[in-house]
């Protein structure tokens, strides 16, 4: 797994991504404080790498990041994705495109909802 902290690598790394046609996400944030979640950490998997974006790091411009989230092409999967997409959402002005939600709920995992958003 890699440690993303500038722009270019993220760059690099979403346009990895992009040219798969699943991909997995997950957030890491702080709320306790904020009104908005603070975004911290963007965990971002293929069948083919994984990478870690330390969101805080210094000058790092997350444009990339949204862009992969508004490609169409790349089904994004999500575990309980409600703060995911809050995020998404409130920092781009868009929700992520094409994603599929999984949940966990009381006896074991169930597939809770698949849209094109």
């Amino acid at each position: 797994m890699d440690l993303i902290t500038t722009t270019s690598e993220l760059a690099a790394a979403c346009a990895r991504l992009a040219l798969h046609p699943v991909i997995t996400v997950d957030t890491e944030f702080l709320r306790e404080t904020t009104y908005y979640p603070l975004l911290c950490v963007v965990q971002i998997a293929s069948a083919e790498e994984a990478v870690v974006v330390d969101t805080l790091a210094e000058g790092i411009d997350l444009k990339p990041f949204f862009a992969l989230m508004a490609d169409e092409k790349v089904l994004k999967v999500f575990h309980a994705a409600r703060q995911d997409i809050e995020i998404v959402w409130h920092q781009a002005g868009h929700r992520p495109a094409s994603d599929f939600r999984h949940a966990s709920g009381g006896h074991g995992p169930r597939l809770w909802r698949f849209h094109r958003l």
